[in-house]
């Protein structure tokens, strides 16, 4: 029976995640505030620290051709910035920039904002027992396993 409850549990985790970002990028599409979702992501791991490509690859779980062609976008957006770093042997850095910085503020607002017009509908305990759900998300991943790059030059996570 835990086994079903378990798996069961997860099957409607990997349903809802989808729908969640799906309906808040296109209302953020339609409004002008950001053209790919996974753009966001990217600029909001930047915020915290500068970063190399291989670890944002990994973080994300692509290949370093493919987070190299995402920061190609945001750098042509003026959203971040390829550094290197005289001290650093790990060669270029990856940062955001103002505008970036700015925008990741802009486009976080507009989420929360429909996030928050779309969860409105739900009554006081809904929303409580909504928010306990999401903190046993949180310290469930809080901390992922670490990622490695696989002989493909695919990021994945290790075990």
């Amino acid at each position: 029976m835990h086994r079903t409850t378990t798996r069961d549990t997860a099957r409607d985790i990997l349903r809802i995640i989808p729908l969640v970002m799906r309906t808040v990028a296109a209302e953020l599409r339609s409004a002008g505030e950001m053209p790919a979702p996974a753009h966001f992501g990217l600029l909001t791991m930047l915020s915290s620290q500068p970063r190399t490509l291989t670890e944002l690859a990994l973080m994300q779980g692509v290949s370093l051709p493919t987070m190299s062609n995402s920061v190609s976008t945001l750098a042509q957006r003026g959203w971040v910035r390829r550094t290197s770093p005289a001290r650093d042997r790990r060669g270029v850095l990856v940062e955001v920039t103002p505008l970036g910085r700015a925008t990741v503020e802009r486009v976080g607002r507009a989420a929360e904002a429909q996030l928050a017009e779309k969860l409105g509908a739900l009554d006081s305990p809904s929303r409580r027992r909504l928010r306990n759900g999401l903190g046993v998300l949180r310290e469930v991943f809080a901390e992922a396993p670490p990622a490695r790059v696989s002989r493909g030059g695919r990021a994945r996570t290790a075990g």
